[in-house]
């Protein structure tokens, strides 16, 4: 009977094995539909690295797959710095171009979340000491407010017409008619919903303002895959404003998701 017993173990242990997480295959090449929504592919490169988009608003997305160099966090700082760091004064007449369709909704909601920062926690001389729930509200010389909540940091300048807001994984910096917003969270792989380890990474970064050379109004990137990359990453810029502006985006993370595999 001891073959059988030896059996029995070595298919328990088979089963315990394939029960374990499994690292998935490291994506070669993007799957780029003709058609995502309102997004319509325009070109895809040979090697299935790159393939671009546009929208009937003329809104432009590119969609690649990035090496990781060093960390993420290092590889989409360097993605992020490459889309600010050719902010230039907007030639004559492109000031007056409206927002981006994609930035219309985010451009309103950082907007918001500057007034709101600035106008809520407007209560100059009022001082509150940390309570047992970490509340932290201070004024400085009727200027700068300071809001301090668990998960919660906001600071709100009169005087510049700024505001801080970090809440958890969003972070805001708002002033005058810019703003950058930033969402970053570690998250599991598909396949690895009963993982204890969050082997994958989403993030969003969003810049409006009227510094952008060539009429932008709007540039920004989604991402997501594995942080060992490669990751998938979207680019998005815009110029014009129009109605389906809202609906931009929930495309192009369905599109990132999809390759990023998380």
């Amino acid at each position: 009977m001891k073959p059988l017993y030896l059996l029995a173990a070595s298919a328990l242990a088979l089963t315990a094995a394939a029960c374990g997480p499994k690292v998935p295959a490291a994506r070669a090449a993007l799957e780029c539909p003709a058609k995502e929504g309102d997004l319509t592919r325009t070109s895809a490169a040979g090697d299935g690295r790159t393939c671009t988009y546009v929208t009937a608003d003329g809104a432009e997305v590119t969609l690649q797959l990035v090496n990781v160099q060093g960390n993420v966090d290092a590889t989409l700082a360097g993605v992020e710095k490459t889309l600010l760091v050719a902010r230039a004064p907007l030639a004559a007449g492109a000031a007056g171009s409206e927002a981006a369709p994609a930035a219309d909704a985010t451009a309103k909601a950082a907007e918001k979340a500057n007034r709101e920062a600035r106008e809520d926690t407007k209560a100059a001389g009022v001082t509150l000491s940390a309570d047992e729930n970490g509340l932290d509200v201070k004024t400085e010389s009727g200027e700068v407010t300071r809001v301090e909540l668990p998960g919660v940091h906001i600071v709100a300048n009169d005087a510049e017409d700024t505001a801080k807001v970090q809440i958890g994984p969003l972070s805001i910096d708002a002033g005058g008619e810019g703003a950058k917003v930033r969402i970053r969270r570690d998250v599991r792989l598909r396949g690895e919903a009963f993982s204890r380890e969050k082997r994958g990474v989403r993030a969003t970064f969003i810049y409006t303002g009227d510094e952008l050379p060539d009429g932008y109004r709007f540039v920004g990137y989604e991402a997501a895959g594995p942080k060992r990359g490669p990751i998938t990453i979207a680019v998005v810029k815009a110029r014009l404003e129009g109605e389906t502006g809202d609906e931009i985006y929930p495309d192009v993370k369905k599109l990132v998701r999809k390759n990023g595999g998380v």
